[in-house]
């Protein structure tokens, strides 16, 4: 780690986003932009037992020239589970009723690769441990796995400071344990001054402590905002997160606003009596420059199964060359010979034939959930896939080939290059559409096949909109709840700010808002906007790994039972280079598997003229030319229609009116963002009408 200039006497290494859900006031980026500010070379984020935001802030700490440090503070379990004999006399401590274990706090710094795998594993492990919602790892737990980890002994809430509350020899009893495990070059007692009551007299205790064991001692902040004036929202989260008024608040509230990311100079002030414990900060530092979370993941994608066959380009080649033999026996094989020989090289150049192939793995998963799911119905003897491909996907005949899509690209002459092109600088996005009760069955599956370390759905991190915004600081702050409910109808599509401007043209507001408690409102609203609230799971994606996704990234449980969530969104999941497959639900295929088998069991497949398959009817056989479904379209009689039954495409089916598959499929296209945005559509529809 090398700065411009004389180097900061200290670095923080101890701080907090928005990422420890209802606790920290910042964004990830708010905390790095005043680092900046404020002339640090590094910055640790060190959320509640996760690494939510880690991926977001080694970006943007990198873009602004601070050298990012990958943490976190973890909670552990300290009880009778350590065993009797696990720790000298007096080491073990509890609170409360006799048998109740003690939570306490450690800080995590990964220091090398193997120390932010380790660091991942026991965030995994303090998720499963627990109760959902409340991780804690057990302290032999972490005690055996310590190789690359700087272990900070924790806040006042933290592993020493709880220790030190049962007497002096049980701090040094604690002390003489971690010291076993991580030994004198990976600990390091953590000194936190932030103007409480009792924090001089903690660190002086905790310093002594260590001198006696030769241990050094770290600085740290506990920084949970950016900015000292954003601790009044800090409170607010506080009272949310303890379902609570703000007035109802004060015994869980923080003392004072001496929790925020302080300038070097004032945090060489409060430790004026340490000076080696902001020293030991930039030894941190430079120590954990090791590891750099934006390019040491080490992530690979699963190869296929049966690798015996030959190299991955060899097997893909051999099975998409056996299927265009049965699919294309002379109806246009040479362009469907060419078309595949085409793709295969591309595929070979961006080496990605592994990746088709696990995708046909799990295909052939589907179509065994597929029978177990369907059973004996009409349905199953139908001959329906299991799911269906959308998207740029179909274009492809190696899709069309192995199955993942059921339309022939070459009959459809569609284009590929949207799909693979020699410029191709990530891998090919293909959407899989199954029915409800396949993919949730499809999903336990592919936990099973690959291994529940390996495998973990993207998770997502609601956020505070306006509406949500205005309810619940509002209730926090006891505002009448007649007036929140009209300024909560005036939320929708405004800001903040706009919302301000609103309201003061609304009567009977002005005078409320020269209030100081409405000021007060209005400015945690502006605040909070955007703010993590909790962690959720993705719709459908699903990251695979060869190499552990748990030493890549934490998993914890979701909220359906058996499935597990990675704690990144897709944004750092792409970040990460992790390859995300996504497993669709889509209602209309239930809906299309139901009608199959009210038709077969009641006997009208003949009198609605409906192709058969044995007794069901036969999808693959229907009429796409039917002149009388066009006509239903065009009059905009498509509610409950997959792709055409928004405001938007009925109102546009009625000026195109299209005649065929190819028109239809244009006038989905043209109604999207893109296409919007750029003006396209106007014109588009001109030339139709």
């Amino acid at each position: 780690m090398c700065t411009e200039g004389p180097t900061p006497p200290y670095i923080e290494l101890h701080a907090h986003s928005g990422y420890s859900f209802l606790d920290g006031a910042s964004h990830p980026e708010e905390l790095v932009l005043r680092a900046r500010e404020l002339g640090y070379p590094a910055l640790a984020l060190t959320d509640h037992d996760g690494v939510y935001g880690s991926m977001e802030f080694a970006h943007a700490a990198r873009e602004a020239g601070i050298q990012p440090i990958t943490g976190a503070e973890l909670t552990l379990r300290v009880d009778g589970e350590d065993g009797p004999d696990a720790a000298p006399s007096g080491a073990r401590f509890r609170t409360g009723s006799p048998g109740e274990a003690s939570p306490a706090h450690v800080t995590l710094l990964a220091e090398t690769p193997q120390g932010y795998a380790n660091l991942c594993r026991h965030l995994t492990e303090a998720h499963r441990s627990g109760p959902r919602g409340s991780p804690a790892l057990p302290l032999s737990t972490l005690l055996a796995r310590t190789e690359g980890m700087i272990l900070l002994t924790g806040c006042r809430s933290g592993l020493l400071a709880r220790a030190l509350d049962h007497g002096v020899g049980v701090a040094e009893a604690m002390l003489d344990r971690l010291l076993d495990a991580f030994g004198p070059r990976h600990l390091f007692v953590e000194l936190q001054e932030n103007r409480v009551r009792g924090d001089r007299h903690r660190n002086r205790a905790m310093g002594r402590i260590a001198d006696r064991k030769g241990l050094p001692v770290v600085a740290t902040g506990n920084v949970h905002y950016h900015r000292a004036d954003r601790h009044r929202l800090q409170d607010v989260l506080t009272a949310i997160r303890h379902r609570t008024t703000l007035d109802g608040s004060h015994g869980v509230r923080r003392p004072n606003a001496h929790f925020h990311l302080a300038a070097p100079e004032a945090m060489a002030r409060r430790f004026a009596s340490r000076p080696d414990a902001l020293a030991h900060t930039l030894r941190i530092a430079e120590r954990c420059a090791a590891f750099d979370l934006t390019r040491d993941l080490g992530y690979t994608f699963p190869d296929f199964q049966g690798s015996g066959e030959g190299s991955a380009i060899e097997v893909l080649t051999r099975v998409t060359r056996e299927a265009l033999d049965h699919r294309y026996r002379s109806r246009r094989r040479d362009e469907a010979e060419a078309r595949l020989d085409e793709e295969l090289r591309l595929v070979e150049h961006h080496g990605l034939a592994g990746f088709f192939l696990v995708y046909r793995d799990i295909m052939e998963l589907a179509r065994d959930v597929a029978i177990r799911v369907r059973g004996e119905s009409p349905r199953s003897r139908a001959g329906l896939p299991p799911g269906r491909g959308r998207g740029s996907s179909v274009s492809s005949i190696i899709c069309y080939l192995i199955g993942l899509s059921h339309v022939d690209p070459v009959e459809a002459d569609l284009f590929l290059g949207r799909f693979l092109n020699d410029a191709l600088r990530s891998v090919p996005d293909i959407d899989l559409d199954f029915l409800r009760e396949i993919r949730e069955a499809l999903i336990l599956e592919v936990y099973e096949k690959y291994g529940r370390d390996h495998t973990g759905l993207v998770a997502i991190f609601p956020t505070y909109r306006l509406r949500s915004a205005v309810r619940e600081v509002g209730k926090v702050l006891d505002l009448p709840a007649g007036d929140l409910e009209k300024v909560a109808k005036l939320a929708d599509r405004r800001s903040g700010q706009g919302l301000r401007e609103e309201l003061e043209r609304i009567p009977g507001f002005t005078d409320k808002l020269r209030s100081p408690l409405w000021q007060h409102f209005l400015e945690r609203v502006e605040e909070i906007e955007g703010l993590p609230r909790h962690i959720s799971q993705h719709v459908g994606g699903m990251i695979i790994s060869s190499r552990p996704l748990v030493e890549m990234v934490p998993l914890e449980p979701a909220a359906m039972e058996s499935r597990a969530l990675c704690q990144w969104d897709k944004d750092s999941c792409e970040d990460a280079g992790f390859i995300k497959i996504d497993f669709l639900a889509l209602g209309m295929l239930s809906l299309v598997e139901e009608a199959v088998d009210l038709i077969a069991h009641r006997g009208t497949a003949e009198a609605l003229d409906v192709p058969l398959s044995g007794s069901a009817p036969d999808l693959s056989r229907i009429d796409l030319e039917d002149r009388a479904i066009y006509d239903r379209i065009c009059a905009g009689d498509t509610v409950g229609l997959f792709q055409i039954e928004s405001r938007a495409q009925i109102q546009m089916l009625r000026r195109t009116r299209p005649r065929t598959l190819r028109e239809l499929a244009v006038q989905v296209a043209i109604v999207r963002p893109g296409p919007i945005v750029g003006g396209a559509v106007n014109p588009s529809v001109r030339r139709r009408e």
